[in-house]
């Protein structure tokens, strides 16, 4: 079983810089592949950026490329998402997530174990 905690969400104003935290228990963390994910008041879940587990290669969607960047760090366990020149449209609940393998994948389907959320509200 493997437990995530997000934090490092908040208010901030368009244009500035938030950094989410997602810390992981589980033996087996820097073998799998992680991912983050956003979800808006009456959209669907809508993928961000994942990691892999092996090579560290990521994958950003079009919508936060050049703004956002995943990384992790095995030794602590912990994934990020570093968000800059952040947007209104950007406001959301923020999703970690962990799936079982190394390979990278932007389907939510794809995701074994899932955090509880942070909010990211970013005023105009």
């Amino acid at each position: 079983q493997v437990q995530l905690v997000e934090s490092g969400g908040g208010l901030v104003q368009a244009g500035g810089s938030l950094r989410l935290s997602c810390a992981a228990s589980g033996r087996t963390f820097s073998n799998n592949a992680m991912g983050w994910f956003r979800q808006a008041p009456g959209k669907e879940r809508e993928f961000v950026a994942t990691i892999s587990g092996s090579s560290g290669s990521t994958y950003h969607a079009d919508s936060v490329k050049g703004r956002f960047t995943i990384s992790r760090d095995n030794a602590a366990n912990t994934v990020y998402l570093q968000m800059n020149s952040l947007k209104p449209e950007d406001t959301a609940v923020y999703y970690c997530a962990s799936r079982r393998g190394a390979v990278m994948s932007t389907q939510p389907s794809r995701y074994d174990y899932w955090g509880q959320g942070t909010q990211v509200t970013v005023s105009s």
